[in-house]
């Protein structure tokens, strides 16, 4: 280990990836670690501290106070890094490239993420440590940033409004048919609501920074006459009368850059029901379409 280090023991053994992780963090961060059990050590050192204290000047009980609450907070910060870096580490690809991460990304990701102690937020901050590992460069310091100013609740409605995410000509498109419309006029808006998706939903993500929110609508355009839209295990076909530079509605909001790079590790999950209810807003529009064989594409 750089340094001599220690970091963390995982079954006593690490993978090459994750050697090569928790040296580059160690390098990059320094200080912020320290030995295994940092716990203890750090009791220790606050009764050393404290005994060399006393040796020179009388220390006085707030004094005394103000040092251990700081040991106290610094040990829970501690804590709440070697957890997020044990739940990243089983996610390491044997591919993974943790050499290639730049400093500053890792020094910026644990001032941000060492605050977070809810077990959901810390796994989202693992799933993120983890793919940038495998892939340098995937997520961008103004993502980090955004993530560090989310509450678990916007977490929560991201992962939400992520469930009605489909890949369209290799792009992240959410398919959110919310506002007062032919479309979902006809068919209703019960799915996005039930699923906590609503017009105030919308607009606080809009504000927040992960959508933009337009209540008359996008538009993918240049669209060839078939297209086939991926949503997680199945395939929608779509298929217009024009052979090319085709339009389609796509909805009411779509992804900001820092929303594209979080919706691929918010943890969201398909909506039961939603490739009929897809099937019938572009039926309404006037397309065919078809649900014919699943898809491993997401």
């Amino acid at each position: 280990m750089s340094g001599g280090f220690s970091l963390i023991n995982i079954d006593g053994k690490f993978t090459e990836p994750a050697t090569v992780l928790i040296t580059k963090i160690s390098d990059a961060v320094g200080s912020l670690f320290r030995p295994t059990q940092i716990r203890r050590v750090a009791e220790a050192e606050s009764e050393a501290a404290i005994i060399e204290a006393q040796a020179q000047i009388e220390v006085t009980s707030l004094q005394h106070r103000a040092f251990t609450r700081l040991i106290s907070e610094e040990a829970k910060k501690q804590n709440n890094i070697e957890t997020i870096i044990e739940k990243a580490i089983p996610q390491l690809t044997d591919s993974s490239n943790p050499q290639d991460m730049q400093d500053d990304w890792i020094t910026n990701f644990f001032d941000k993420c060492r605050i977070i102690s809810d077990d959901e937020m810390q796994s989202l901050w693992a799933r993120i440590l983890s793919s940038e590992a495998n892939s340098p460069g995937t997520f961008s310091r103004r993502t980090v940033n955004s993530l560090g100013s989310l509450d678990k609740s916007d977490a929560q409605l991201f992962a939400a409004f992520c469930g009605f995410l489909c890949l369209i000509e290799g792009e992240l498109v959410p398919l959110i048919y919310h506002m007062e419309s032919s479309i979902t006029g006809a068919i209703g808006q019960s799915i996005y609501e039930d699923n906590g998706i609503k017009f105030t939903a919308l607009a606080h993500l809009s504000s927040i920074g992960l959508i933009s929110f337009e209540p008359l609508g996008y538009s993918q355009t240049e669209l060839s006459q078939q297209i086939d839209i991926a949503y997680y295990d199945a395939t929608i076909r779509v298929e217009f009368s024009n052979p090319e530079n085709n339009q389609l509605d796509s909805g009411n909001a779509l992804l900001t850059a820092v929303g594209k790079e979080l919706a691929r590790v918010c943890g969201s999950k398909p909506v039961d029901g939603f490739v009929d209810y897809a099937i019938k807003a572009f039926t309404q529009m006037g397309l065919a379409a078809s649900s014919p064989y699943p898809t491993q594409d997401t």
